[in-house]
Formats: C-alpha cells, sequence, structure tokens
C-alpha cells in the first residue's frame, strides 16, 4: 500500500431504521448488548484510553470508516474486526495511488503487484476470464466485491475500484466456502461528502487509447451521487491481431452521510468486445507417431512452450471472439445505534454473460513435431446470476471485562449459471472428432484452415467451416444459507485474541442431459489466533484457519476439483465429501520509521485433505492430499519524505503428497510439484518526487517456474521471468498531471498462465502510453 503523508479519512453511510430478512428483525439483543456498549464507552472515558485504530486526532471512528495510514487500513468489510498490525493473517492492500501509478488497469494488472499469485489457464470453464491462484490455491470462487462473493466468470476492470484487499490463508470462518489460499476482495469507489471530478486519456503503442472520468457530486448536506466511466481500446504489444475493446459505467448514491442512518444504491456495467489471444503450444516430450508417412521434424522436447517467433499467433480473425458482460445492482443499508454498535444490510443481484469463440492451439495429437498446429475451437456461452441478502451486525462491547471487537451476521445467497458450447464442422464434418482433422492429417484440414503451420500461421486465412450450437447444455445451482461471528477480544493491551466461526449449509444440483445430481453440506470452518504486542507499533501473531470446498464449489464457472457430476469415465463427483483445508501460520508486523512504513513476515503451512484423485482401479476417492509450506515478507510505506516503496517477496513449496492415478501412472505423482504455483515470486514498486511536481516510478518483478503439471513422464511448465517497468509523472497549472508508464521495459518474452495440457499463454510486449490526468 501507498501511503499519504497525511491522514484521509473516507466515511461510508448510508440510511435505515429498521432491518429486517425474510420478516424477522435482526437486532439480536441490541438493546442489551448497547447498554454493555454505552458501560465500556463510560469505562473509557474513565480511563482516557486512546486507541489510534479506532481513533483520529481524538475523534471516535466508526468501524466502518478507512483509514490510509500505514499500519491503519480499516477492511470495509465489518468481519475483519481488527485493524491491519492487529490482524492475524497475511494481508496486502493494494490502494488505488498504487493502482494509477502502475497503470493497472484489470485486476490481473493489479494483482502483479501481490507475490505469490499466479493467473491460471482455462478450457471449457472459463477459458479467457480471471482465474486467480493465491499460495497455489484457485481463488476464482474466493473473490468478492464490497464484502460479497461474486464467482461470474470475467476479466475484472479496475476503473471503479477503490482498492484491492489480498488476504492469504484459509479464510473459510470469514468468506465461507472456498478460500483455502484466501481471498481477493474488491472495494468499489463509494460517494463522499465534497465536490471533485477526475478524468483522463491516454494513448499509447499497440492501438492504446483509454479515457475514464471519476466524478462526485455532494447535492444536499448528507447526499452525494458517484459516476464512474470507462472506455478502453488497446492492443496486445506483439501478439498479433489480439485486440481488447471494453466500455463500463458505474453510477452510486447515497443519502445520510454523516448521520446514523444511511441509504446507498450501486450500479455496476461492463462489457468487453476482444479477439482475444489463443496462446503457444508446448513442446510435448510425448509424441504420437503419424501413419500417413508425414517426415518428422521435431524432437521430444521438455515440456515449455515452443520456441517461434514473439508474434506467433495461432488464432482466426475471421472465426474468434468474445464478448463478455457484467450487470450488478446493490442496495446498502446501514445504522449506528450509537458509536459503537452499527448494523449493515446489503442486497444484491448480479448477472454476468459469456459468449467466447477462441482457437486453442492444440498439442496433444503430437502435430508440432511434424510441423503443424491443430486449431482447435474451444467455446463458452454462459449465463450465470447471483441473487444475495447480508445482514452484519457489529461493534465493541465490553463483556467478563474484555473488550470484544465482534461481527455478526447471516447470509442468504442464491446462484445459478447455464452453459452451452458451440462446435465447429467443416462440410458437414465435425472437425473435433477422428483423425482427418484434429493430426492434420488431410489436404481439407489445410485448405479449410482447420490446421496450420507450426512456425508461420497466417491469422487471417478464411476458416470455410461454420459454427453449431452443441445443444448439449447444462445448469449448475447452490443455494446458500450462512450464519458466523469473529471477535477480537483484548485480554491485556499487550495480548489480543481473535476468533471465528462459521456455518454454511449448502445445496448443490447440477443438471444435464447425461442426468440430475444433487448434493447438501454443511460446512462448519473457524479460525483462532493469538497477537502479542511487545511495542504500541509491533505486534507477533500465531493463527490457526481451515476452510472447506464443497463438491461444484464454482457453480461451473471455473474449474472444479471435485464436480457434481459424471466425468469422462463416468464416475460421478456427487458422492465425494468436501475438499478440507487448513493453515497453520506464525508472523510479525511493525510500524517504523515514526509509523510511515510497516515491515511484515510469516511463515505457513497449508495441508489439504479429502480432493479428489483416481484410484489405481480406475476410481475416484477422497484420497488425495497436499501440503503447501512458505514464507512471506514486505514492506510498504514512505522510507524517506520522498521514496516510497511496496515490496514483497514469496517462497512456497507445494507438494502433491498423495496425487493417486490409475494403472501405471498410480502414486507418480506423488511428492511432484503442485500446479500454478511459483517457488520463488518477488514484486517491488518504488516513487521518488524529485520536485514537488515531478515524480518518477520503477516496477521489478520476478516470477520463478510455475508448472501446468510436473509430470514426470510428461511435464508442461512456462520458465521463470523478470520484468521492468517505470514511471513518470508531471504535474502542471495546478490542475493536471502528465503520466508516462512502460511496461515490459526490456520487451522480454514470457509466461503468464501455464494450462495443464496444452498451451500458455504469452505476455504483451513492451508497451508505452502517456495519460493526462486532470483532477478539480
Amino acid at each position: 500500500m501507498i501511503v499519504h503523508r497525511k491522514y484521509r479519512v473516507e466515511k461510508i453511510r448510508g440510511t435505515v431504521s429498521n432491518l429486517t430478512l425474510c420478516g424477522t428483525t435482526l437486532l439480536l439483543g441490541a438493546q442489551s448488548v448497547a447498554h454493555a456498549a454505552d458501560t465500556l464507552k463510560r469505562d473509557e472515558k474513565k480511563k482516557k484510553t486512546h486507541d489510534p485504530a479506532i481513533h483520529q486526532q481524538g475523534r471516535p471512528l466508526p468501524a466502518h470508516e478507512e483509514i490510509d495510514v500505514v499500519g491503519q487500513w480499516q477492511h470495509r468489510s465489518p468481519k475483519f474486526t481488527a485493524p491491519l498490525l492487529d490482524t492475524p493473517k497475511s494481508v496486502k492492500i493494494i490502494s488505488r495511488e498504487l493502482l494509477d501509478q502502475t497503470a493497472s488497469h484489470t485486476l490481473v494488472d493489479a494483482l502483479r503487484n501481490v507475490p505469490g499469485i499466479t493467473m491460471g489457464a482455462g478450457e471449457g470453464g472459463n477459458p479467457v476470464g480471471d482465474r486467480p491462484f493465491l499460495r497455489g490455491f484457485d481463488a476464482q470462487s474466493s473473490t468478492f466485491v464490497d464484502g460479497l462473493r461474486d464467482v461470474g466468470a470475467q476479466s475484472r476492470e479496475t476503473f471503479n475500484v477503490e482498492a484491492v484487499e489480498v488476504i492469504k490463508g484459509d479464510s473459510g470462518a470469514i468468506s465461507g466456502r472456498a478460500g483455502a489460499g484466501g481471498s481477493i476482495v474488491i472495494d468499489s469507489k463509494m460517494p463522499r461528502l465534497k465536490n471533485s471530478l477526475d478524468a483522463s486519456l491516454g494513448f499509447g503503442n499497440a492501438g492504446y487509447k483509454r479515457g475514464t472520468l471519476d466524478g462526485n457530486w455532494q447535492f444536499s448536506r448528507t447526499g452525494a451521487f458517484r459516476l464512474n466511466l470507462m472506455g478502453d481500446d488497446e492492443n496486445k504489444a506483439g501478439r498479433g491481431p489480439t485486440e481488447f475493446k471494453r466500455y463500463g459505467v458505474a453510477p452510486s448514491v447515497s443519502l445520510g452521510l454523516g448521520t446514523p442512518d444511511r441509504v446507498t444504491l450501486m450500479y455496476y456495467h461492463m462489457q468487453n468486445d476482444d479477439l482475444p489471444d489463443v496462446g503457444i503450444p508446448y513442446d510435448n516430450p510425448t509424441f504420437n507417431a503419424r501413419t500417413d508417412g508425414a517426415p518428422r521434424l521435431m524432437t521430444a522436447g521438455n515440456g515449455a512452450p515452443v520456441k517461434v517467433p514473439f508474434d506467433t499467433w495461432y488464432g482466426l480473425v475471421n472465426r474468434d471472439s468474445d464478448q463478455d458482460s457484467i450487470d450488478m445492482g446493490t442496495l446498502r443499508l446501514e445504522h449506528d445505534f450509537n458509536s459503537h454498535l452499527h448494523i449493515r444490510n446489503t442486497t444484491r443481484y448480479s448477472e454476468t454473460s459469456q459468449n467466447d469463440l477462441w482457437t486453442m492451439p492444440d498439442d496433444s495429437q503430437g502435430n508440432i513435431y511434424y510441423g503443424y498446429v491443430y486449431r482447435r475451437l474451444n467455446s463458452r456461452v454462459s449465463t450465470f446470476d447471483t441473487a444475495i441478502n447480508q445482514t452484519d451486525f457489529y461493534g465493541t462491547v465490553s463483556l467478563l471485562g474484555f473488550r470484544n471487537q465482534f461481527s455478526t451476521g447471516m447470509e442468504f445467497t442464491r446462484e445459478q449459471g447455464k452453459n452451452d458450447t458451440d462446435t465447429a464442422y467443416v462440410n458437414g464434418v465435425n472437425v473435433a472428432s477422428g483423425t482427418n482433422f484434429t493430426h492434420c492429417a488431410t489436404a481439407l484440414a489445410f485448405t479449410s484452415h482447420t490446421c496450420t503451420t507450426l512456425s508461420n500461421p497466417n491469422p487471417n486465412d478464411m476458416w470455410t467451416g461454420d459454427i453449431r450450437r452443441t445443444g448439449n447444455p447444462n445448469s449448475t445451482r447452490m443455494d446458500t444459507k450462512a450464519v458466523y461471528l469473529t471477535d477480537t477480544v483484548t485480554f491485556m493491551p499487550q495480548l489480543l485474541g481473535n476468533f471465528g466461526v462459521r456455518l454454511d449449509n449448502v445445496q448443490s444440483t447440477y443438471r444435464a442431459q447425461a442426468g440430475e445430481y444433487g448434493r447438501g453440506d454443511n460446512l462448519f470452518t473457524y479460525q483462532g489466533g493469538l497477537v502479542y504486542k511487545p511495542a504500541r507499533n509491533g505486534s507477533i501473531y500465531a493463527s490457526y484457519a481451515t476452510s472447506a470446498i464443497p463438491p461444484g464449489n464454482s457453480v461451473g464457472q471455473g474449474a472444479d476439483d471435485i464436480s457434481l457430476g459424471a466425468d469422462r469415465t463416468g464416475n460421478i463427483g456427487s458422492v465425494l465429501k468436501p475438499e478440507r483445508d487448513r493453515t497453520i501460520e506464525v508472523g510479525t508486523k511493525w510500524n517504523v520509521l515514526h509509523d510511515r512504513v510497516t515491515l511484515t513476515g510469516a511463515l505457513f503451512q497449508i495441508d489439504t485433505t479429502n480432493f479428489k484423485i483416481a484410484t489405481a482401479s480406475g476410481g475416484i476417492s477422497n484420497g488425495g492430499s497436499k501440503r503447501t509450506r512458505g514464507g512471506e515478507v514486505g514492506v510498504s510505506g514512505h522510507i524517506t519524505r520522498d521514496w516510497s516503496m511496496t515490496a514483497g517477496y514469496s517462497y512456497l513449496d507445494a507438494r502433491l503428497v498423495q496425487a493417486g492415478g490409475s494403472g501405471a501412472a498410480a502414486g507418480l505423482m506423488n511428492g511432484r510439484r503442485a500446479p500454478n504455483t511459483p517457488e520463488n515470486s518477488l514484486a517491488l514498486w518504488n516513487t521518488y518526487d524529485i520536485t514537488p511536481g515531478f515524480k518518477v516510478g520503477s516496477g521489478v518483478y520476478y516470477m520463478g517456474k510455475v508448472y501446468g503439471a510436473d509430470s514426470p513422464t510428461a511435464p508442461k511448465y512456462v520458465p521463470g521471468y523478470w520484468r521492468f517497468d517505470i514511471m513518470a509523472s508531471y504535474r502542471f497549472l495546478k490542475h493536471y498531471t502528465l503520466q508516462l508508464n512502460i511496461q515490459n521495459l526490456t520487451n522480454k518474452r514470457y509466461f503468464t498462465q501455464a494450462y495443464v495440457t496444452h498451451y500458455a499463454l504469452q505476455a504483451a510486449g513492451r508497451t508505452a502510453f502517456v495519460t493526462l490526468n486532470a483532477h478539480f
């Protein structure tokens, strides 16, 4: 987190007088609790105590306010009951300032600033959307917007983002199902009691054009309206005809700001019309011998992407497309009983749609060894909607003589998705079946441009086939009812306890032509931690936390280790138990240099049990296990008056303890590295104020080797890389700033995603753009 030299407090308020959920008023004994809170208030006044997490310059602060001060970030989610310094977890805040300085316009860009995160590649489920991995665990289903789960497959933007919180380690007691590696919480921009206008317009190489508008207008003493707009059109530098076009609009209005009763209404719409990148095939160490007499041109490789020119692109311009949209409406009602007790109710309905056609350079048939690539069509036609209502009652009370910062609540969620695919045909023949097309073994495979050459593909080839809806739809639904409680207990000024429990009842249903499958699970998760404060500005902690991943966890929006339906061999996933995970973590956090800089460090171990494996006889069971051990260090803040830094390093050793396998493959993966888990990763961003109006910045990013599959016979991986970015900004005429960003300064060829079998996704080349920013 880049911090400011002065305190910045943003109030987020709304209005409500009575809150009911399903006809039952959720006050939970508010009168008796309020009495305890008033007693606590009198006691604190008598003692004349001053807690920097609750007060700012002597003024009480409600728990839901944000303080952008090093070490004192207050989470927008009330489920976090202590400031960052006293939270027994590894947490990284990507602030709006850091997003702007690094020109991080997408969630993928933003997460680059956090070590230990990789992006997974998809095939059928979410083939081109965001799929982040935290500490080697899929976090697509552990992504939240303003505290509410948002599973829908999409490519996320940051134009309406105030900050991104990355919470690492098991977070089941906080967020519910999934969350083995942690959670990603996106905080939206909210109305404020002020008038302001921010606009930007940028141009650069690779056809880069981007404009944004962020306006906030106070229309009454307690009311404000905010509007965020974005339009973006850019290519992917060095990656052929790849193009991204998107626009977004996000209006919001708040009433009752600065009063005990507040209401906020938000709407978000974003859509894109892209020509997606298609990736590079691996040089498979195994291959299929041809029977048509074609000469073999290559020898088996080691499992890295093939070496072809930087701009090699295997897609088809007249066939490939990615059209996605997201609509989200949110109503938030809040009431303060007093300065210590608060209640919040949030209702949201969202709908996400995907219509994707993209070419995967399929290496599975050994074509690359004969100089060919099969242009396999992958597609997804999907709609996904979420209806959710969540109520949080939180604050500070005195119980049994101890100070308790607590949060309790309930959640009701319905998530459902409908999916189908498209199929490619040439002369009425399905090109995905048989060997004539998949083995690039006939003239028609080339005259129809279903196959192309490995080293010189033409993206403008006119594919002569046709696309038909497969007509094999499926639907998935998950209903969740949950109750939870978290509490930070101050046993003494130097010792705090952090505890949390959550019970989720999840009911899942999967429907397809092959049949209907369903199951119900009660998921009990918990966490506990102790925080020792040897000094006001430091803490040492130890914690234990759990999570659970039920079958059908991604609701058809990603890749499930345990899907509800039958797999290709007819094994039924719905009979399996939920995956279980636990994290043991010890760490320390310190605010130093007069609280201008935060230093953090942590060691942890994550144990996973009950994940799905194939048995030696070819069946499936919950016999899999995995262990991840690692450590992290970080620094964030103002090193000097003019020099700011945010940096982190992560070490991960993730091993498949029991990976299963049938037949001759049984046990071969035991002890191998888990996919999507780099052993070493580093993220560093510096800025320096040369003059009051002239700032320069530099970024250094390192990612070690990442395996799609660490197979002893056929590994698939992308090599490690270093990336360097630079930035310079100049403020003039008081209201204007001109900013230059150059990303991937050395034009390094590297890969950002490693799919388990077929391909790896290559990153953009050198990208430079200039942005004119205006602030009023």
